[in-house]
């Protein structure tokens, strides 16, 4: 029986059968960040575009079925149909990664798929994610010795570099209350993380010994001793492109440690996800994968808390809604970047900083005097709080330390302030977090109607040090 013929069989059969659905769609994403002086730059003033990915050996669908469905069912419809599940995602219940093998593109299968609504709720074309990046900077806590800190304006501005003195996050008077923990953990969702970087290599999260491996329904058990590679479905999140890394720097890089820089934490645990290749692409189905391994790792036992997610789309996915909202049902925070079009989100959406959920927070981006950068995007109701984002200096690959900016790098500022809050009150719930940090702001004229908060996060404040 071919494709179309079986299709028409099982609408009939499961109509009887009484079951219910809706509709959706897949994504592409990309990273933010944008062109500077310094070493790493990307053109965040270009509109992200949205095209599906024709260049896969197989196409990808995400399929949700409806609740109850079990796995052998899903196996049996999608062989019916000559596809096959490659993977279910566990967190989200129903949810399936689907591979066609008739040639016929991601839309076609999802559309078909879709037409079976007494069995499917949704169905989604997974799309391509691309990084588009170019190469290119009261009373107090006590300077780290790092030898780079002097360029950290974020961190401390001084007027440096024709900065505006103060405009930055207030770093040096919460450190007088807390460097970080350890014992705080921050998934970082991006291109991986150089885990062995010298400034960083003591802040990577490491399974504990005690903890089983990873085990998937579908990839087996993986030695998930750094985190997670979607990419590639592995225990190896090595970053191959620099920005996952870059963001990683910024939340944790080791300070006091007369290396390098200081991380708005001296001490915390970067948990790696990579879903992003080295070329700066990735697709929705492997941004779902690495929140399931959030989540896996969280009721496993894992004090993750924050996930920091430096990309998004214009587009709207229901399936990476879903994970994300199940993040939250598991109190972890989802924070994200706004988006680098310099447009209004609230007339034009950018997902997943855009998803009206509890546990997300979207973030624009500053400059050295406080204004809210040109290639930001802005929104009273939808953007939620800016942070530091022009020519933040940060960690890179092999070992080394660059500039760069973006609505990816003032995220990992707030993800920061995040993790040094439950460093000094570890008990704080996802809910008393997230209103913690959209009250810790310092009020600027120039976001007056921008951002909801009307401010740029403020860590002393956050952690009750000013």
């Amino acid at each position: 029986m071919n494709r179309q013929n079986f299709l028409g069989h099982l609408t009939l059969a499961l109509a009887l059968i009484g079951l219910a659905a809706m509709a959706g769609q897949v994504r592409r994403w990309q990273h933010h960040h944008q062109h500077t002086e310094g070493v790493l730059v990307a053109d965040s003033r270009t509109t992200t575009t949205v095209a599906p990915r024709h260049d896969f050996k197989r196409a990808e669908v995400l399929v949700r079925f409806h609740p109850g469905t079990t796995v052998d069912r899903m196996r049996n419809i999608a062989r019916r149909l000559h596809d096959q599940v490659e993977d279910e995602i566990e967190a989200v219940d129903g949810l399936a990664v689907i591979e066609g093998e008739d040639g016929e593109t991601a839309e076609e299968i999802a559309a078909q798929y879709r037409s079976l609504p007494e069995l499917v709720a949704y169905a989604e074309p997974s799309y391509e994610i691309n990084l588009d990046q170019e190469t290119a900077g009261g009373t107090s806590g006590e300077h780290p010795d790092d030898p780079m800190f002097g360029e950290q304006w974020s961190l401390e501005n001084t007027g440096q570099n024709g900065g505006r003195a103060q405009a930055d996050i207030s770093a040096l008077r919460a450190w007088a209350r807390t460097t970080g923990s350890s014992k705080v953990v921050v998934a970082v969702i991006d291109s991986g993380v150089d885990y062995t970087h010298q400034d960083l290599l003591n802040n990577i999260w490491v399974r504990p010994p005690d903890m089983d491996e990873y085990t998937d329904d579908e990839l087996g058990t993986i030695d998930d001793a750094y985190g997670f590679n979607a990419v590639s479905d592995n225990g190896d999140p090595m970053d191959q492109n620099g920005h996952g890394t870059h963001c990683a720097g910024i939340i944790g890089a080791e300070g006091g440690n007369a290396l390098g820089i200081a991380g708005v934490n001296w001490k915390v645990e970067i948990m790696p996800l990579k879903f992003i290749d080295a070329s700066g692409s990735g697709t929705t189905k492997d941004a779902i994968k690495a929140i399931n391994y959030v989540i896996n790792r969280k009721r496993a036992g894992v004090n993750v808390q924050i996930i920091s997610a430096s990309w998004g789309s214009t587009m709207y996915s229901k399936a990476l809604e879903d994970a994300i909202r199940e993040a939250g049902e598991e109190g972890i925070l989802f924070i994200a970047a706004s988006g680098n079009a310099s447009a209004n989100a609230d007339k034009s959406p950018h997902y997943p900083a855009s998803y009206n959920l509890p546990n997300v927070i979207s973030v624009a981006a500053l400059n050295r005097q406080d204004e809210l950068a040109s290639f930001s995007n802005y929104g009273a109701k939808s953007v939620h709080i800016a942070a530091p984002g022009a020519e933040i200096l940060s960690t890179w690959l092999n070992g080394d330390f660059r500039e760069a900016s973006g609505t990816s790098m003032a995220t990992p500022e707030v993800a920061g302030v995040a993790a040094l809050v439950l460093s000094a009150e570890p008990g704080l719930s996802m809910k008393e977090l997230r209103e913690r940090l959209l009250n810790s702001v310092d009020k600027l004229d120039s976001l007056s109607g921008k951002v909801s908060s009307g401010g740029r996060i403020n860590a002393a404040k956050a952690v009750g040090a000013d």
